[in-house]
């Protein structure tokens, strides 16, 4: 006998609880979602949930990225004062 009372049909939060906004790609750097996306995700559909889920992968290419060490953090320090 299966109990379907407590089974949902939604798509889980991809959480790690590792919740660091990246400063320049503004996502997440454990699920890779924006701060919009994070908000929104109890009210998100389904179709919209796995939308998100299906961009993630894609994502994570864009954390990983070297940002250029010491010198790119005072050049854009530099273009910022500027």
């Amino acid at each position: 006998m299966t109990d379907n009372i407590w089974k949902r049909d939604e798509v889980e939060s991809p959480c790690v609880k590792l919740c660091v906004v990246h400063p320049e790609t503004r996502l997440c750097t454990g699920c890779l979602r924006s701060i919009d996306e994070i908000t929104a995700w109890s009210r998100m559909s389904t179709e919209a949930r796995r939308a998100v889920m299906a961009e993630l992968p894609l994502r994570a290419g864009e954390q990983t990225k070297r940002r250029g060490g010491r010198a790119a953090k005072l050049a854009r320090r530099q273009d910022q004062k500027s």
